[in-house]
């Protein structure tokens, strides 16, 4: 039963409302239904009470006892059809108009104060400007002139029937309260569901930006990943080119030299002949083969650095052994410090490769009887590898490929291949290794090529490399 109460006041509430209806015009349409209702119940009892009343009633005054169901209801019906513009015209024109006539009559059944509920409904209910003045401005006058200016009427209620005006008075005053509390209730509850919606907006709108966040950093590695892609794949057509130009060349032409060998029984002083450039290509191909495997490692291992503390001078010397044949065929001569232990943090294997190539190119690159020097220097934090010769140089535009990591090889001053991925090799383990790749060179003038190394933490490297000298190869 309650159910069906409350059932049925949505339904007079929302009377004449449509899907898709701005909720607050359907919420101001609720409270306008409401009092409407109320009034149409009011305008049903008050006959009633009329004719229970002892005294007598002049016919104005059953009018105005009629008038609120009448009227209501048309309210009401008009709502229902959703003419909601006549049904406001119809409520702040008769309702003010029937009561200022009951009183030009002469007539005060206690009913002054509904003319200041329909001067309050009219700023909640009405939206023009103009139509609201002229309602609010109409009901007052009214009430001002019924009840301070003429005041000499004919038939009053009061003296007829005392409870009947004050419970007139009492309704008037119930509907302005109840109007006005419906009125906040509704505000406050629309207040209240804007503040929500622009709560969902905003958390939508923090969604969308971190979102838009989220799509910027996937297509800022997307764009990353596509550039490593492309480099690797020009790295592979590279590599693919000095597979099958620099390492196929010189295994052809050992296959042919066994071959002659085989075939045509060479003496051995030809062969003797033969070896020096033998050796050349085999010193080549297993230069080639070592940077090509550390290279696929690299690849494979993607950013993995092994750091440890070593010694960077044993690296040297080691180094300095491993070149000594290539730097003796050309009588070039090799300095590097004095021994002395100078201890680095970075990976070894990687620094080791490093040196190894600066320095082999550096004799490819330097004419008989010229000098490699290996030297360093103190850097805040770090220590500086330099690699200098006293070869050709580098032209500029040959820099400029080095420096920006383009692949192409020349050949040394005894004609030895070269590939170019020594130096592009060098620098990025460097980076690995947070240390710094630089190059220096000037046609005929000789090349120094550098590289940091971080210091070893804890180890005191000032006095060390002030111990520092150079001991000639």
């Amino acid at each position: 039963m309650f159910k069906k109460i409350v059932g049925f006041f949505h339904g007079v509430k929302y009377l004449g409302s449509w899907e898709g209806m701005d909720d607050y015009e359907r919420r101001r349409l609720g409270i306008f239904n409401l009092i409407n209702f109320f009034g149409f119940l009011t305008g049903l009892c008050m006959p009633v009470a009329g004719l229970l009343n002892e005294g007598y009633l002049p016919p104005l005054a059953w009018i105005i006892a009629v008038a609120p169901a009448v009227i209501s209801g048309l309210v009401l019906l008009f709502n229902y059809f959703q003419e909601h513009r006549k049904s406001r015209i119809i409520y702040f024109t008769c309702y003010p108009i029937i009561t200022s006539v009951v009183y030009l009559g002469d007539i005060d059944v206690g009913i002054n104060l509904f003319l200041l509920l329909y001067a309050v409904l009219a700023v909640f209910f009405l939206q023009r400007i103009s139509n609201v003045a002229f309602a609010v401005i109409f009901s007052v006058s009214c009430y001002v002139s019924v009840t301070l200016i003429y005041r000499n009427y004919t038939f009053r209620l009061e003296d007829i029937n005392y409870p009947f005006y004050v419970a007139n008075q009492v309704l008037a005053i119930l509907f302005i309260f109840a109007g006005i509390i419906l009125i906040k209730k509704e505000s406050n509850g629309y207040q209240a569901e804007i503040l929500e919606r622009n709560r969902l907006l905003e958390e939508k709108n923090y969604e969308i930006e971190c979102q838009k966040i989220l799509l910027a950093e996937k297509a800022t590695q997307l764009e990353e990943q596509t550039r490593q892609l492309s480099e690797l794949n020009a790295v592979k057509n590279r590599l693919f080119s000095i597979i099958g130009h620099d390492l196929r060349t010189p295994i052809y032409g050992l296959r042919n030299l066994f071959k002659n060998v085989q075939q045509y029984d060479l003496p051995g002083d030809d062969i003797k002949l033969l070896v020096p450039e033998i050796s050349q290509d085999l010193q080549h191909i297993t230069g080639l083969m070592e940077n090509l495997l550390q290279w696929a490692k690299s690849q494979m291992q993607g950013n993995q650095v092994n750091p440890t503390d070593f010694d960077l001078y044993a690296v040297i010397k080691e180094v300095y052994q491993q070149t000594q044949i290539q730097a003796q065929q050309k009588y070039v001569g090799i300095k590097i410090p004095r021994e002395d232990e100078i201890m680095v943090h970075a990976d070894r294997d990687m620094i080791s490769l490093v040196l190894r190539n600066l320095v082999s190119n550096a004799i490819k690159f330097t004419d008989k009887a010229g000098q490699v020097t290996i030297d360093i220097e103190e850097q805040p934090g770090s220590l500086l590898v330099l690699v200098r010769d006293t070869g050709m140089g580098i032209s500029p535009e040959n820099l400029k490929k080095i420096l920006e990591q383009q692949y192409f090889s020349t050949k040394g001053t005894s004609n030895e291949h070269g590939t170019g991925l020594g130096l592009m090799l060098c620098r990025d383990f460097v980076e690995k290794n947070k240390g710094r790749f630089d190059i220096e060179s000037k046609v005929g003038a000789g090349t120094v090529c550098s590289f940091s190394i971080p210091y070893s933490p804890e180890i005191d490297h000032e006095e060390l490399l002030q111990q520092s000298g150079e001991l000639d190869a």
